[in-house]
């Protein structure tokens, strides 16, 4: 097999794989995105990243390339923000908005799957600690200090 396509394939799975383990917080916490969800959206940020990357000489072309991620960068992040965003309540009765903290694991996912893509390890393997401590552990000492 095509050494190039196993790196693809490798870029590709490691961002699902990402999403999918942010996503395991979310399902066993019963919140609206969870393991599927999340797992899509690492891929979709990982897809597009990998994609702009990947078209024909652009390597060739450093500054190109370069437009072109931080375009795809940008765009990524924002048009995540809106699925996001539609995880996020507010109730002006109670004075309470719920879906944050879900709304900021699809925005980090994406980031993450970016990474994947341009296969920042040490980036990727730092990020997904810290994010599942964020979720696990300080969610765990959020719990026990409001008691």
């Amino acid at each position: 097999m095509d050494p190039h396509f196993l790196e693809v394939i490798l870029r590709l799975g490691s961002a699902t794989a990402v999403g999918v383990v942010i996503g395991i917080n979310r399902d066993l916490n019963n919140k609206p995105i969870g393991m599927r969800t999340l797992g899509l959206v690492a891929l979709g940020a990982a897809v597009i990243a990998l994609a702009s990357i990947e078209m024909g000489d652009m390597h060739l072309h450093p500054d190109a390339l370069s437009r072109v991620v931080q375009g795809v960068i940008q765009g990524v992040m924002a048009g995540v923000g809106f699925i996001g965003a539609g995880v996020i309540l507010r109730d002006p009765q109670a004075q309470r908005v719920e879906g944050i903290t879900t709304a900021a694991s699809v925005w980090v996912t994406a980031a993450l799957g970016i990474a994947c893509a341009f296969a920042a390890w040490r980036v990727v393997a730092v990020g997904l600690v810290i994010a599942v401590v964020l979720l696990v552990v300080l969610a765990w000492i959020e719990h026990y200090s409001s008691r």
